[in-house]
């Protein structure tokens, strides 16, 4: 389980503001999101509290609020506030007081851990005023998970086994930290602790959380997610924005990632926002290629299983990245034959043919090179359509010929080869992930527009 952020939220109605949290003697405790009314669905307040030093240090990137607010979202529910604070029993205790003093469920991550920096459950404890409890059938399952890998039992993972008197225990299967449930029937109120790992927090979330909420969620408005690729996000407004207003879709907004943009549709009904949807479609045509939570490598890997085609890939600035991002999506071994990366010349010439001439003519950041990069991987791979990346991803490596961010993407397909230049961001990172992107779109194209044609992304 993965999340990205995006690099910029804009949103054309309400905002959220960044908080400040600090002591009654200035010294700053965290920081906050808080949301206008937009941010709360379904009548019921939540708030979320990241728990973890390294989150605010910049450390670990928060992956917590997208995702739990995504999952929100589809019960008609929606997160009101959203706090980080660093690790310390009484500013996680006076957090969690305040929160529970404004909202009807409040989910506390991380801190469950079995090192001396993990003090969620105490803080929870002193915030009920609550006992701590040994559980044994806890550190029965935390033994048998050890055992399981062939591993030596810390000594330290034993506080895992103990929990605040009274709460729920939410099972965890992937690994040693169990959440906690607790509820005021009288109040209406619910907290939620759940382990900091994704891939332990997530299926918690899903297994044991959600159906408890189902209850408590009522009809709100939805939220469509349109996504577009090879378009930026200014262009992608002044094409749709006065059409969705003249439909009556309230709220807009854009959230912008390397290669690609999300257009966010709110504050409608169901069929305002369906009709919003068709609209961005019919304006923005195939640069549209998913909804919802749909990646580029998903949608890539189901129509070329629809068309019963076979894919490579052949790669130098990315290193592999494209044939990775393939491979993330299950069911690719039915239509993924293999990838090349061939970083140098000589891996180029030997693994997929690319002629000596063409490299000493236009050398290896070229169209040509593109192109015969392509057509090797195809035709040794056997496959329908293959595609290829080369270029500078920089720092170093640039000319005024030929600068850093510059790519060339080759297709080569049932018809022919064909080459595009692209001009990407000149820093490494995001030129990759740019650049992946292309490729992967310059594939989705194809796959969506065969019979063979020229084509722009």
């Amino acid at each position: 389980m993965s999340f990205t952020a995006c690099e910029g939220i804009r949103m054309t109605k309400q905002k959220g503001h960044q908080v400040s949290l600090r002591d009654a003697g200035g010294r700053r405790r965290g920081r906050a999101w808080q949301m206008g009314k937009a941010g709360m669905l379904g009548g019921v307040k939540i708030e979320l509290i990241t728990t973890g030093s390294e989150l605010l240090l910049g450390q670990v990137l928060n992956s917590h609020p997208g995702y739990l607010s995504g999952r929100l979202e589809k019960m008609g529910l929606g997160l009101s506030r959203q706090t980080s604070i660093p690790d310390g029993k009484e500013q996680i205790t006076d957090v969690v007081k305040e929160a529970w003093g404004r909202s009807e469920l409040v989910i506390v991550t991380g801190g469950l851990g079995p090192t001396s920096d993990d003090v969620t459950r105490e803080a929870v404890a002193a915030f009920l005023n609550r006992k701590m409890k040994f559980h044994p059938e806890i550190l029965e399952k935390i033994l048998g998970y050890f055992a399981g890998r062939g591993l030596k039992v810390p000594e330290m993972v034993r506080v895992q086994a103990m929990v605040p008197e009274g709460m729920e225990i939410l099972p965890n299967e992937r690994g040693t930290a169990p959440g906690l449930f607790w509820e005021d029937r009288e109040k209406g109120k619910m907290l939620v602790v759940l382990p900091g790992p994704p891939r332990e927090l997530g299926p918690m979330f899903e297994e044991w959380v959600e159906p408890k909420l189902r209850g408590r969620a009522k009809p709100g408005e939805g939220t469509k997610v349109v996504r577009v690729a090879g378009m930026g996000e200014s262009a992608v407004q002044e094409k749709c924005e006065a059409v969705l207003r003249e439909l009556g879709v309230g709220e807009i907004g854009y959230c912008a990632r390397p290669g690609e943009v999300d257009v966010r549709l709110r504050g409608a009904g169901a069929k305002i926002l369906e009709a919003g949807v068709e609209k961005l479609r019919e304006l923005l045509g195939v640069a549209v290629y998913g909804e919802g939570v749909e990646t580029m490598e998903e949608v890539v890997v189901g129509l070329a299983r629809a068309a019963k085609a076979k894919l490579a890939t052949a790669e130098s600035c990315t290193g592999g990245l494209v044939a990775s991002r393939i491979t993330d999506v299950p069911g690719a071994s039915e239509i993924f034959l293999g990838g090349w990366v061939t970083y140098g010349n000589e891996a180029k010439v030997r693994e997929l043919g690319v002629r000596e001439e063409s490299l000493a003519k236009y050398g290896a950041v070229s169209g040509a090179v593109a192109g015969e990069m392509a057509e090797g991987a195809r035709r040794r791979a056997g496959a329908d359509w293959a595609v290829a990346v080369t270029g500078i991803a920089g720092p170093g490596g640039g000319s005024p010929g030929k600068p850093v961010g510059l790519v060339y993407l080759g297709i080569a397909g049932p018809s022919g080869v064909e080459t595009i230049e692209k001009k990407l961001v000149p820093e490494r990172k995001t030129f990759k992930a740019m650049a992946s992107q292309a490729a992967l779109n310059l594939l989705r194209v194809k796959l969506l527009a065969n019979p063979f044609h020229k084509t722009e992304v």
